[in-house]
């Protein structure tokens, strides 16, 4: 991995919470909620806001999106390395216009996303793009395998060759 940009802010570890989950994910959420909740990011003009329901264990589905992996919705797990990089979602949201990120659009399921690739760190932010003044955090993850790079890799070439840079 190369040298992270300075405005990335630290990982959260585990075991800094003594390896309780409870704890853990209290710290995670309070990330989260200050970040999204407590005050939201803007892109480009766009306020970036997260889809609130259902909310579980009285937190909001957004959140157990972004720190949870797998394909079906009800079974779905908490990941740590997702879980350590909460505090990354908004910092690159807010950096997007930084070279060492890579941002293009694309269409998933008939809407407009933006993806905001910060490559060297193998990490993904996806917003839905609803309209010229808001889009909705849909998900954001590690891209540390090789077949997900390399997908992003091609997907990211080929915007670029049509449309050009997207932020």
């Amino acid at each position: 991995m190369s040298t992270e940009p300075a405005w990335l802010p630290p990982l959260i570890a585990l075991d800094s919470h003594g390896n309780c989950w409870a704890a853990y994910s209290a710290a995670v959420y309070a990330v989260f909620k200050a970040d999204f909740i407590d005050s939201q990011p803007f892109l480009r003009g766009r306020r970036i806001g997260l889809r609130r329901e259902p909310k579980y264990q009285n937190r909001e589905w957004a959140f157990w999106h972004v720190i949870q992996e797998g394909n079906v919705e009800e079974g779905r797990t908490p990941d740590l390395r997702r879980c350590e990089r909460i505090g990354w979602i908004r910092a690159i949201i807010e950096h997007a216009h930084d070279p060492c990120v890579k941002a293009w659009e694309n269409r998933r399921d008939g809407d407009r996303r933006l993806l905001l690739w910060l490559e060297a760190q193998d990490f993904l932010v996806v917003l839905g793009l609803r309209g010229k003044n808001y889009a909705l955090l849909i998900t954001a993850y590690p891209t540390d395998r090789g077949h997900t790079r390399r997908k992003l890799q091609r997907e990211y070439e080929q915007s670029q060759k049509k449309a050009g840079p997207a932020v």
